[in-house]
């Protein structure tokens, strides 16, 4: 069972209403706070074991990304515009002038687009299983490809559940979390803050117009990557979503992109772990927080 850990709500002002963000970890002064955004269909409680594999080195600013988890009232636009707009607020809010930003999966091409448009306001970008091209999404139609690519994770926002255990109980089976290296306190509360509605008509919090929002930019959300003038590290999972061999950053593509700019950029590839694993297991967790707190540090 791991560690209880330390979390805060914060409640920050973005367009439209209030934007859901959550201090993770260390609550002490004078540790370094790093800003983490989750993937497309997911919620800051992605962060979970990261934020407690960190421990003093820094806590973790972990956002409910706009229609999703406790932000999911918020209304449109979406996109990755809308996301990089809220991140800077929130960033302005806490009163960090040049932040060290983590993102996975979707929150990878946000902290990829916010770092090459706004880079006096990034130290370093930590980009997790996300951040360029995913094989497959050129030159076809988006959405296309986002249900083909996204087909479990869009069809679980059209499902109900009966209460809170039915929910936890569906995520225990699902392929990525096989292997037993995700702590079940965490996905009892990744679950949980996953779920809107009253029991028995629960369902996952995400609004599918915003998940259909940001997969239309799949064909284009890989090119901020490869603009990037700050120092950056990509961590890739050898395994993709459904824990099969066909990874969503395969290594090749993360060591050339890592190759344009050699002084800034690192690829890293972390052993035995996929899509989901890379932040929610322990193994993960342990490398993308190392990551982190170097980088924090730095």
């Amino acid at each position: 069972m791991p560690e209880p850990l330390a979390i805060e709500a914060l409640t920050m002002d973005a367009a439209g209403g209030p934007l859901a963000a959550f201090r993770l970890g260390s609550q002490a002064a004078e540790a370094p706070l790093v800003l983490a955004v989750h993937g497309i269909t997911g919620t800051s409680r992605a962060w979970l074991a990261v934020a407690r594999a960190l421990g003093e080195r820094a806590a973790l600013i972990a956002l409910d990304l706009r229609g999703r988890g406790a932000s999911n009232g918020l209304p449109p636009p979406y996109g990755t515009a809308a996301h990089v707009s809220d991140a800077l607020a929130v960033l302005d809010q806490l009163g960090i002038e040049r932040a060290v930003l983590a993102g996975h999966s979707l929150g990878a091409y946000i902290v990829a687009r916010l770092a090459a448009e706004h880079p006096d306001r990034v130290r370093s970008a930590i980009l997790v299983d996300g951040g360029l091209t995913i094989p497959g999404s050129e030159g076809v139609d988006p959405q296309e490809f986002a249900d083909a690519f996204l087909g479990p994770a869009l069809a679980r926002l059209r499902l109900t559940f009966g209460s809170v255990q039915e929910y936890c109980a569906w995520w225990r089976q699902h392929p990525a979390f096989s292997g037993g290296d995700v702590a079940d306190d965490d996905l009892v509360a990744y679950a949980t803050h996953d779920l809107d509605g009253e029991a028995p008509h629960l369902h996952p919090s995400a609004a599918e117009p915003a998940v259909r929002a940001d997969a239309g930019e799949l064909a284009t959300l890989g090119l901020p990557a490869h603009r990037l003038t700050v120092e950056a590290k990509l961590l890739c999972a050898p395994r993709g979503l459904m824990n099969e061999p066909a990874p969503m950053q395969p290594l090749r593509r993360v060591q050339a992109w890592a190759a344009e700019d050699p002084d800034r950029r690192e690829a890293i590839l972390v052993p035995g772990v996929n899509h989901y694993t890379i932040t929610l297991g322990a193994g993960g967790a342990a490398a993308v927080a190392d990551t982190i707190a170097a980088a924090a540090r730095s």
